[in-house]
C-alpha cells in the first residue's frame, strides 16, 4: 500500500489550551476565578488555578522546534508553533502531515483533569470542568467535526458527578473520557475499589471509551534518583504495563461487560508478553489466589475490552495478531517531543510494509473510527481523507524545522524532571 493512500486517524495528540479557553464557556459567577494565563518575572507564561501554577513543560509543545532546543524550560505562546493552540492552524498542520483526524488530551489540567480535582472550591471546580468540556467539544472539536474526536475530562473527586458529566457530554456527541491509570497515586481509591462504579456504569451506558494515558497517575517510574532523564523516557510504556496488569485483575469487566479501555500512548510491543505472563499466572495460581475470569483467560478478557495504540512500533506490528489486530490504533503525539510530525506517514509506512491492506486499514483508521464512534465521511468524502489528498490541501504549510528561540537548560536527572513536574503554588519558583 502506497503511503499517499493511507488514511491516518491519531488517537493520541495533545492541545495546548489557548488563553481564551474560558471566555465564552464559564458562568459569569465564576469568571474572575476561572483558570487564566499569567506572565512571571522571567517573561514565561503559565496557567494559574486557585493558588496552583500548572506545570507547563516545554516538551509539551515542540512541534517544528529543532531537537537541540527541546527541554523542560517554561515557555511562551510565541515560542510555540501556532498549531499547538490555534485550532485552524492545528488542522493545517494535520493536513500537512497527512493526518485525517485527531483525539486531543488536555495539557494544563493534566491528563485526566487532576489539577481541577485538587481545587479547594469544588463548586468552582465542577463549573470549570464543564466549561473545559464545552470549549473542547463545541469550540475546538466542533470547528472541524470531520477532523477531531472529542475526549472529555471528569470531576475526578466525585464518581457520581463523573457519571453525570459522562452522560452530559455523551449527549453532546463526546464518547471518550480521560481517567487515571492509577488513581491511588492521586490519593483516591484504587481501580480495585467499588468507589468508581457509577463512573464505569455511565461509560458503559454511553459506550464511552475510557482513556488511560501514560502519566495520568502524575507518576512515572524512576529507577534511581540520579538516573538520566533518558532512562525515564525509555521506560514510560511500563506505566501502561502496570496499569493493564492492575486493571485486568479487577472486577470491572465482570460488572460492566460493555466497558472499553484505551491504553493511550503505551505502545504495543510489550503486550504479547504481558498477556502471556498474565495467562501463566492465572493458570498456575488461580486455585489458591481465587482469581476468576468466568471460564476465560486474562488474554481473552483483554481482547474484549482493551484498545491499544502506537507511534512507531515495528516489533509490535510484527506480533500484531498476538496483540490483537482489531484493537490496534495509531497515534501521532503532536506536538510532544515523541511525535513523528511532519513525517508520520513515511515513518509508519516503513513499519506497515508487507502487512495486508485490510489489516493496514484496521490499524490506521478503521479500528479508531469504530471504537470512538467517529465517521467523517458524511462531511468529507473518503477520497479526500488520504495522506495524498490532505497534503495537497496543505501545500502552502511551512513544515521546516526552525529555531523558536528557546534555551535548553541542559542534561538533567529523572528526579529533576519529577521535581519540575510536581504541583506548585504561585509563591514557588
Amino acid at each position: 500500500m502506497e503511503v499517499e493512500d493511507l488514511i491516518l486517524v491519531s488517537v493520541d495528540d495533545h492541545v495546548i489550551e489557548p488563553p481564551t479557553l474560558f471566555d465564552a464557556h464559564i458562568p459569569e459567577k465564576y469568571r474572575d476565578r476561572a483558570p487564566r494565563v499569567l506572565t512571571d518575572e522571567s517573561g514565561d507564561e503559565y496557567w494559574l488555578f486557585e493558588d496552583e501554577r500548572a506545570a507547563y513543560m516545554g516538551l509539551n509543545a515542540v512541534a517544528g522546534c529543532p531537537p537541540e532546543e527541546y527541554g523542560l524550560n517554561a515557555t511562551r505562546y510565541n515560542q510555540m508553533r501556532p498549531g499547538c493552540w490555534d485550532v485552524h492552524e492545528r488542522v493545517r498542520d494535520m493536513s500537512a502531515n497527512g493526518v485525517l483526524a485527531s483525539l486531543n488530551f488536555p495539557t494544563f489540567p493534566h491528563f485526566c483533569g487532576q489539577l481541577f480535582a485538587r481545587a479547594k472550591d469544588k463548586d468552582l471546580a465542577i463549573n470549570v470542568v464543564r466549561a473545559y468540556n464545552d470549549w473542547h467539544i463545541d469550540e475546538w472539536c466542533g470547528s472541524y467535526p470531520d477532523r477531531f474526536i472529542p475526549c472529555g475530562i471528569t470531576p475526578f473527586w466525585d464518581p457520581q458527578l463523573m457519571a453525570d458529566e459522562v452522560r452530559r457530554i455523551a449527549a453532546k456527541g463526546c464518547h471518550s473520557v480521560t481517567f487515571s491509570e492509577n488513581p491511588e497515586k492521586l490519593g483516591h481509591p484504587s481501580l480495585h475499589s467499588e468507589h468508581w462504579d457509577p463512573f464505569w456504569k455511565a461509560c458503559e451506558d454511553t459506550a464511552a471509551v475510557v482513556c488511560m494515558h501514560i502519566g495520568s497517575s502524575s507518576s512515572l517510574i524512576l529507577t534511581a534518583s540520579d538516573a538520566p532523564v533518558d532512562v525515564m523516557m525509555a521506560i514510560t510504556p511500563m506505566n501502561s504495563y502496570l496499569a493493564l496488569n492492575d486493571l485486568m485483575w479487577t472486577k470491572v469487566f465482570k460488572k460492566f461487560p460493555g466497558i472499553k479501555i484505551a491504553m493511550s500512548e503505551g505502545g504495543i510491543g510489550w503486550i504479547p508478553y504481558a498477556l502471556e505472563r498474565m495467562d501463566y499466572v492465572y493458570e498456575h495460581h488461580h486455585a489458591w489466589t481465587g482469581a476468576d475470569f468466568g471460564g476465560l483467560r486474562p488474554s481473552d478478557v483483554y481482547r474484549k475490552h482493551i484498545i491499544t495504540c502506537f507511534i512507531d512500533d515495528a516489533s509490535g506490528l510484527e506480533q500484531r495478531h498476538r496483540v490483537g489486530i482489531d484493537s490496534i490504533t495509531w497515534e501521532c503525539d503532536y506536538p510532544h517531543s515523541d511525535s513523528t510530525w511532519p513525517q508520520s506517514p513515511e515513518l509508519v509506512g516503513k513499519s506497515l510494509h508487507g502487512i495486508p491492506e485490510d489489516e493496514i486499514n484496521k490499524i490506521t483508521h478503521l479500528n479508531a473510527m469504530r471504537e470512538y464512534q467517529f465517521n467523517p465521511y458524511p462531511i468529507r468524502p473518503r477520497e479526500k481523507c488520504t495522506v495524498g489528498a490532505l497534503r495537497a490541501e496543505a501545500f502552502d504549510v511551512d513544515i521546516a524545522i526552525r529555531s523558536l528561540g528557546r534555551v535548553n537548560a541542559g542534561p538533567m536527572s529523572a528526579s529533576d524532571l519529577a521535581a519540575i513536574a510536581r504541583p506548585k503554588t504561585l509563591d514557588e519558583k
